[in-house]
Formats: C-alpha cells, sequence, structure tokens
C-alpha cells in the first residue's frame, strides 16, 4: 500500500502537470471504487485546479467550490496522460483538462477512492485525524501525553494515525529502529527524551524516503508501467534473519498488531 512518501510523491510529480488547467469533463468508467464515485464529483468542471494537497494519505485537487478527495488505496496509482491514450482495464476515472489531457486513476484492486467535498478537511474521513509528522506540534511532549497509561505496542501507537499520520508499517520499523525503541515497548513507559528521538527519526526517515521519490517525478507523465513509487535501502524492514547495520546482530521479525514487524533485538531497548 502506498505510504506517506509515496503519496506525497505523487503528490509532487502531478501538481505543475494538472494545476490551473480547467476541467472540461470527468469520465468514469466504474463507480464502484471503495465507496461509490458520487455525482457531487461534477463541481470539478468548469474550473481550474487550484492547488494539489496532501493530508495523510489523501490527495486533495482543489477549486474554488471544494475539492476531490483522493486515496490510492492498496494499488492505485495517478498519471497524467494525453485523453487520446486508451484506457486500460483498470483505468477507472480520467479528470479531463482543456488541453487535451488527463490526470487517470488507474486501481486493480479497487480499493481506492475518489469523492467529493466542499469543506475537506472537515470530511468524516479527516476530521479525526493527528497531526503531520512534519508539523511543529509533533514533538516529543505531544507523543508523551498522548501516550500516557497507554499499554499497547508503541508501534501500533506510532500508527495510530489519531496520534500521527502518514507512518506506516515500513516507517514505523525504520523509525523505531533508528530511535532504539524496541517495537514492544508499551506506549506509556518510553520516555518524553526518547519520544523526542522518535519524532526525529521518523522526520528523518520520510525525508530520506521522499528525497529519493524525487527521481521519480517524470513518470507520472507517462502513460505505461507500474506507479512512479521509489524503493530504497531500508535498515530493518523486510531483512529478517540478516545483520543489523548498526551493531552487526541478527534482525527478527514478529507479528505486532496484526503487522509484520523487523527489529534488532539488541540495539532496541
Amino acid at each position: 500500500m502506498p505510504e506517506l512518501p509515496e503519496v506525497e510523491t505523487t503528490r509532487r510529480g502531478i501538481e505543475p502537470l494538472i494545476v490551473g488547467k480547467p476541467v472540461v469533463a470527468l469520465d468514469v468508467r466504474e463507480k464502484r471504487l471503495r465507496w461509490p464515485v458520487p455525482a457531487q464529483l461534477q463541481a470539478l468542471i468548469g474550473l481550474p485546479i487550484s492547488a494539489v494537497r496532501r493530508r495523510a494519505k489523501y490527495l486533495l485537487l482543489d477549486n474554488e467550490r471544494g475539492s476531490a478527495i483522493i486515496h490510492l488505496g492498496m494499488s492505485g496509482s495517478l498519471r497524467v496522460v494525453a485523453t487520446s491514450v486508451s484506457p486500460q482495464r483498470h483505468d477507472h476515472v480520467d479528470v479531463v483538462f482543456d488541453d487535451g489531457t488527463c490526470l487517470r486513476l488507474r486501481d486493480p484492486r479497487r480499493f481506492g477512492a475518489v469523492l467529493w467535498s466542499r469543506q475537506p478537511l472537515r470530511h468524516k474521513l479527516l476530521r479525526s485525524l493527528g497531526p503531520e509528522p512534519f508539523d511543529l506540534e509533533f514533538d516529543g511532549a505531544y507523543l508523551r501525553s498522548r501516550a500516557r497509561g497507554r499499554r499497547a505496542a508503541v508501534k501500533a501507537f506510532l500508527m495510530d494515525s489519531r496520534v500521527v499520520v502518514g507512518v506506516g508499517n515500513i516507517y514505523a520499523s525504520e523509525a523505531l529502529h533508528a530511535a532504539g525503541i524496541h517495537p514492544r515497548r508499551p506506549a506509556g513507559r518510553v520516555s518524553q527524551a526518547r519520544y523526542e528521538a522518535l519524532c526525529e527519526a521518523v522526520r528523518e526517515v520520510l525525508s530520506q524516503a521522499i528525497g529519493f521519490g524525487g527521481t521519480t517525478l517524470r513518470d507520472f507523465a507517462s502513460p505505461d508501467g507500474e506507479p512512479g513509487y521509489f524503493r530504497h535501502a531500508l535498515a530493518v524492514y523486510g531483512r529478517a534473519g540478516e545483520p543489523c547495520l548498526h551493531c552487526g546482530h541478527t534482525l527478527r521479525q514478529e507479528t505486532i498488531a496484526q503487522r509484520s514487524s523487523f527489529f534488532c533485538p539488541l540495539c532496541q531497548r
């Protein structure tokens, strides 16, 4: 599933290709996504896209009437292509612009979503979300206050979008390793100082991943191939049985909160 860096890479990839362009039509070939594509999406037509924003793992296409809310689900991707390029089997929605291009959503598993809201940040999917990991309020004091009394594993706590958005399974494992915190440690038993280190690790891991994504931005104007998401070297995720890059101890894999978790039993306490 695309995580925050992949969604941010998508935002940066499509933004210069669609902002300022008037929408002249919508072509919805399949309405049955995670939720039905609403008729209100027609409010995109007749006005230019004024901005492309990201909130958590959602993309917002703004105009003066409101915003289209797009979630890529488990397999979705976006491309800006010429309308003359024939849609493929899983190309479900086109937002068509006046210059003969369109923003095309491909979603083989149909777990994504395209919705509409006049006030997107108050939409039920977004209004209860926690801060962005790059927000100033996301710091050690904030995490410590939210974790007080919690017995749940700190990894599950970090992945709770009501606490902080966009820290999915991969980057939670990576950040906890960088901060030296065992993923099973109860969230309420992590000190504020260690939470400060975790906040910095989260920002560093996500920033690095977004930086790697810059090399794929040109792919968002390509009609073929897989999503232009990036891959880069990970310190622990997917490396069970291999040596820790910090201490050389063998990395382990366990299931925590129903997700595969990777960690170093020596470095992380």
